[in-house]
This record gives C-alpha cells, structure tokens and sequence, in this order.
C-alpha cells in the first residue's frame, strides 16, 4: 500500500507530462468545446482521464503513488492558475482571447472556422438573448468559457 514501484519524482514528471499534453489537446480542440460540454464531449473527458491514467502512475498502483500524482496535479494546476493571474501573455496561451463573431450585423466567419463553431450554435446563442437574426447585434463575441456574449442593437 504504501511502497512505490517507481521513484516519486518519476510519477511527478509523468504527472507533469500528462498534464501539459491534456492542456494542449484541450486548448486546440476549441474554446465551445470546453465551455459547453455536450454529452459525447463529456464521455471523451472521462474516458481520456482513464486512458492517461497508467501513462501517469507507470503500472504503480499504490496509495502513495496516487497521492503523489494527485499532489502533483494540484500543485501544477495552481501554478498555471497564479501564471495565468499574474501573466497577460501566458493566460492568453493557456485560456485563450475573446473572440469578435459578430460586428454591427456581420458574422466573422474565420473566426467561426477557427472556433469549430456552427451557425445553428450561433443562432441559438442568439435566440437565447431574443435575437432573430445577426442583423439584429451589434456585438457577439466568443468568450473564454466558450459561452458566447451578444448585445444587440439598440
């Protein structure tokens, strides 16, 4: 229970890596993609959290070994939690910009392309807010969390 198989700086870097890997695919695959889970998404999340498992635990699967990784993970993420406070260029690596989707009635289509997002999804953000049409807002935009802000025209 409490002996490791592998050393405890190896389920560190192996926590590390992992960690660093996960971020990245998750950052790449869209910022709709983390801040509106639909259920096929959130089946992935799950799944890939068991598939990274024994990439991160090296075959050990003792108490110890656990909390170490899980300590380790903790303590990563409020490291990237203080770097993205205290750093504009890291945050916006790790979380991301505002995106403009709509600007006085027009759709930025590049960046719906580069969002994955599809009109049917940008039509009910703005139905949502008593919108029929784009021609309808003066700004929408994409934020972080992946929720999409619209304020219409007045």
């Amino acid at each position: 229970m409490w002996s490791l198989s592998v050393s405890w700086w190896e389920l560190v870097l192996r926590a590390v890596v992992v960690y660093v890997f996960v971020l990245v695919i998750l950052r790449m695959s869209g910022k709709r993609q983390v801040g509106q889970l639909a259920p096929f998404d959130l089946v992935l999340l799950l799944l890939l959290s068991n598939s990274v498992q024994n990439a991160m635990n090296a075959g050990d699967n003792s108490l110890l070994g656990g909390l170490i990784s899980a300590g380790a993970l903790i303590l990563l993420n409020y490291g990237f939690g203080l770097a993205t406070f205290r750093s504009k260029k890291i945050e916006a690596l790790v979380e991301g910009r505002p995106q403009v989707l709509i600007h006085k009635g027009k759709v930025d289509e590049g960046v719906m392309r580069g969002a994955k997002l599809t009109h049917h999804e940008l039509d009910m953000a703005l139905r949502r807010e008593g919108c029929t049409s784009p021609a309808e807002v003066k700004l929408a935009v994409l934020e972080n969390n992946g929720e999409i802000t619209v304020v219409r025209k007045i």
